[in-house]
């Protein structure tokens, strides 16, 4: 990609507002967890200063960053990581243009119009260019709301795919014709499928998970995730045309209680059986799992991952022991 036109994003931020100035968005969590180099880019971390306590998202963003030789990135240094702060102080002194993004932590609209404001004037784009993207955008993005219904109502898209493509919607990755043709292709073919048996259906909470197969694993021992919540929250999944209402109701940069609401309508919509909390080590997000187990009467396992890599074995028991108690419960409990 084009360092010139690329410019970083550390987290889901309005993102009409970067392909109207004729940019292109690089969600760098994506770029760092799909990469083959990925341990490579820690390493490169660590060697600059990071700890190992540190988060190893924080840590894959700063060197795919610096080895993209980025000149611009957008940093949310409010409704995200707590570390984002800090991250983008050193990149600035790395020569890196930091732009910040602050979601008001109390949806305030005037505050989070004035930050959209502020976004398209550092960028250089105009409210009648950012309205054109968003309606390119939305027909996109109407598409991935067929396809999470395709997931938890006919059972023929799986949760691993779900969560691929939920995932990347934060910047379409960076070609949204391209995302949309595959988009397109996949639906076409899923449609045609069977619906896949299944003794229990999860809901999967929390950031989207830096361990791999997680959504693999759970189908091969009967248990279909059929509710991505923070990748579904990537997608912009609202009915609302107006932008900054949009980004209003866009539940993970705010507080718990708007994502608490949007956990419990899927539990019903979704009929769930379980829950499962991922959550991220050295994040201070893994406090937020006391108030999900005093929110939720669904039976709960909270997980956690540290650095990229396989699926340990340890986890495989938990999940595997999880799913067991939830076909027994639906047994005795129909």
């Amino acid at each position: 990609m084009d360092s010139t036109t690329a410019v970083g994003l550390t987290s889901t931020i309005p993102v009409e507002v970067v392909y109207a100035a004729g940019l292109r968005p690089l969600d760098l969590n994506n770029v760092f967890i799909t990469s083959p180099d990925r341990d490579r880019l820690l390493s490169q971390a660590e060697q600059a200063g990071f700890a190992h306590n540190i988060c190893a998202w924080i840590k894959g963003i700063y060197s795919t960053a610096l080895n993209h030789r980025l000149r611009s990135v957008i940093a949310v240094t409010g409704g995200d990581c707590s570390n984002t702060l800090a991250l983008a102080e050193v990149l600035e002194r790395r020569g890196i243009r930091m732009i910040p993004f602050d979601y008001p932590r109390d949806r305030d609209r005037g505050a989070l119009r004035k930050e959209i404001d502020a976004l398209m004037e550092a960028l250089g784009a105009t409210w009648p260019e950012v309205e054109a993207v968003k309606t390119r955008l939305d027909r996109i993005r109407m598409k991935l709301r067929q396809l999470d219904r395709l997931t938890y109502r006919e059972g023929v898209v799986s949760g691993a795919e779900n969560h691929r493509f939920l995932v990347s919607s934060s910047d379409f990755e960076s070609d949204p014709d391209a995302y949309e043709g595959r988009l397109d292709r996949f639906l076409e073919a899923a449609k045609k499928r069977t619906a896949a048996s299944e003794a229990v259906r999860v809901g999967f909470l929390g950031v989207p998970p830096i361990v791999d197969g997680i959504h693999e694993y759970l189908e091969t021992v009967g248990c279909r995730v059929v509710f991505n919540e923070v990748q579904r929250q990537f997608s912009m999944p609202f009915e609302t045309s107006d932008l900054v209402e949009r980004y209003r109701e866009y539940t993970y940069p705010y507080g718990i209680e708007g994502r608490i609401r949007d956990i419990r309508r899927a539990v019903q919509e979704r009929e769930l059986d379980g829950l499962i909390h991922y959550t991220q080590t050295f994040c201070y997000r893994q406090i937020y799992d006391l108030i999900f187990r005093e929110s939720f009467s669904l039976p709960l396992l909270t997980i956690d991952g540290d650095r990229p890599g396989n699926l340990d074995g340890r986890t495989k028991v938990r999940l595997e022991s999880f799913v067991e108690m939830l076909k027994m419960r639906k047994t005795d409990f129909p």
